[in-house]
């Protein structure tokens, strides 16, 4: 059952650590490609200096102050598309990046596989923008790590907050979700 834009209407972090597991559905070429979500991050709004809302409200991060379940889909280094559920009230700018599902085990990766570009940026999560998340049994908090974002060195003490999250993952994933997980949490 496809997740409402309700679910999406809670703090990025409890989201992020909810939608581990999860199945990210995207219809590529008229099939539904289902993968079950290994890596999120959390960004938490204006006050975290990680997230881009930190910056203030801008052309770029106008869809992040959308409502709960808007996809914030944005380039970074000219060339990677990254995609973000946005969560929380509508007017409060934080999401959820999807750095990993199914064998794809990068942000980049994940949406050049999947066709995910910004022309999606400010639709609403659902059949109609062709990307969706389905609900799936909880994972036990025992089976989440929860790390230090990946590249926001320039966040101060934000960059050192556990707001990755990782599922430790089937077998068939295991190995490329497993490297982006530190030596002291593997």
């Amino acid at each position: 059952m496809m997740l409402a834009p309700s679910f999406f209407d809670q703090p990025a972090d409890r989201v992020a650590r909810h939608l581990l597991g999860a199945t990210l559905c995207v219809r590529v070429a008229g099939e539904v490609q289902r993968l079950p979500c290994t890596e999120l991050e959390a960004y938490l709004g204006p006050e975290d200096l990680a997230c881009h809302a930190a910056k203030g409200r801008t052309k770029r991060t106008e869809a992040m102050f959308g409502p709960p379940g808007t996809l914030y889909v944005y380039l970074v280094y000219g060339m990677h598309e990254m995609l973000n559920l946005v969560t929380g009230p509508a007017g409060h700018p934080a999401a959820v990046l999807v750095r990993g599902a199914g064998p794809y085990d990068g942000p980049g990766k994940l949406t050049r596989a999947l066709g995910i570009d910004r022309r999606l940026n400010g639709r609403a999560l659902g059949h109609a923008a062709g990307v969706w998340i389905e609900e799936r049994s909880p994972i036990a908090p025992r089976e989440v790590i929860a790390t230090p974002r990946i590249g926001v060195g320039y966040a101060g003490a934000w960059a050192e907050a556990p707001l990755r999250f990782v599922g430790r993952c089937p077998p068939e994933t295991a190995s490329k979700a497993k490297r982006n997980v530190p030596a002291d949490h593997a």
